[in-house]
């Protein structure tokens, strides 16, 4: 949504989810001079000659994926002051890589009450190496936005590999943007003088995918998951096989079956290809609940490990010891109220709950509207009693 800001016209986008965080991030392009319309998973959005660059901390507060706007517009307007983001409370997130990037690019940038302010001296960027100190997806997505336009030759060393790289520099392709090295750590842009609106297809979430398997193998059950894309999630299958799960490819997607008490295994997050961080609160969860004991380490965000405080309420046998947590599995937990503190903490305690004895009550559920559509109604067509109780979205500032 974010990438439709580079150029002038009516981009179409299809398959996006009926989630929070487009709500919120259709709200900020709109803030931006943009009309934005959603019906069903269709998403459009016109985009005038003349956009504003300027990103008000009230519409930021609510979303991180909000900097991804800081890119497109220092590549259109040459100019961006982009309120510092809020979102999940997962860790720190810097955005030194984001800042360092552009400013090889020939920004000038600092921080100014709270907000990223960045302008271009002459108006626009110009081409550069630039090597990142870890692949970063929001680093890699703003600098690919940022470069498509800049004057010369941009080369993004350590990029990002994850497929929503790949689909962000399909949808650039698509707009005229000149890349290559897609889906590689070292990515080469010639920028071009101007983009066109484009029409695109979003590839299928493999975090929610990911949600699907392990909610089969958490609860025993046997679930057909379509769309999914088991290219994209290679290891994570190769450990729910390891823990007891039978996979089966399907036409257009894949089946999870598990028929036993999951076992446990060992999990080490590293960005793509490697485990990825944001299905590591489902490990610990399935690890609460399987026979045998688990380490996870987490190396991504150092602060991922938050939720363990609340799924030890409902009785799960977890020590946490810098980055590592220690889960030793019990044969069912017990329910409790808990509460969210990010989406996919949220949807790992309502998995939980569905294995507990009792009523779980998990609050601060905004941040799992923010990632899954109707994530109750989906648990509830699966055999799950899941009631919702209504709260205003305004009730939350972005945490």
């Amino acid at each position: 949504m974010a990438a439709a800001l580079l150029a002038q016209g009516r981009t179409v986008l299809h398959d996006i989810p009926d989630i929070l965080d487009v709500t919120f991030m259709g709200d900020l392009l709109q803030r931006l001079g943009c009309e934005v319309t959603q019906h069903g998973t269709t998403v459009t959005i016109d985009v005038p000659e003349s956009i504003t660059h300027e990103a008000p901390y009230e519409l930021v507060r609510r979303l991180r994926a909000s900097i991804a706007v800081l890119g497109p517009l220092m590549g259109r307007c040459g100019a961006a002051e982009v309120a510092l983001p809020g979102g999940d409370n997962i860790g720190s997130r810097g955005l030194d890589m984001h800042v360092s990037g552009l400013e090889r690019l020939g920004a000038q940038v600092s921080i100014e009450h709270g907000n990223v302010v960045a302008r271009v001296p002459g108006g626009r960027l110009r081409g550069t190496t630039v090597w990142l100190d870890f692949p970063s997806v929001g680093a890699t997505e703003n600098l690919l936005m940022a470069a498509v336009l800049a004057k010369g030759t941009t080369v993004i060393d350590n990029a990002a590999r994850e497929p929503e790289i790949v689909d962000l520099c399909q949808m650039l392709q698509s707009m005229g943007a000149q890349a290559d090295g897609v889906g590689t750590s070292m990515i080469t842009v010639d920028g071009v003088e101007a983009m066109h609106a484009t029409e695109h297809r979003v590839v299928p979430d493999r975090i929610v995918t990911g949600t699907w398997a392990f909610a089969a193998a958490m609860t025993q059950g046997d679930l057909t998951i379509r769309n999914g894309r088991p290219e994209h999630l290679e290891i994570v299958l190769d450990k729910l096989s390891w823990a007891g799960a039978a996979l089966q490819s399907v036409d257009g997607g894949f089946r999870v079956r598990m028929e036993s008490r999951p076992r446990g295994f060992d999990v080490v997050t590293l960005p793509y290809p490697g485990f990825p961080t944001d299905l590591q609160p489902f490990v610990v969860a399935l690890a609460s609940i399987a026979e045998g004991t688990s380490m996870v380490t987490e190396n991504v965000f150092e602060s991922r490990f938050m939720f363990v405080n609340e799924l030890a309420r409902l009785g799960a046998d977890v020590r946490t010891d810098g980055h590592h947590a220690i889960v030793r599995g019990r044969p069912r937990l017990s329910g409790a109220p808990v509460a969210a503190t990010d989406i996919r903490a949220g949807a790992g305690l309502v998995l939980a709950g569905l294995v507990a004895e009792g009523e779980t009550v998990v609050s601060a559920i905004h941040h799992v509207d923010r990632g899954y559509p109707r994530f109750e109604h989906q648990l509830n067509a699966l055999g799950a009693k899941v009631l919702r109780e209504d709260y205003e979205v305004d009730d939350f500032a972005g945490g």
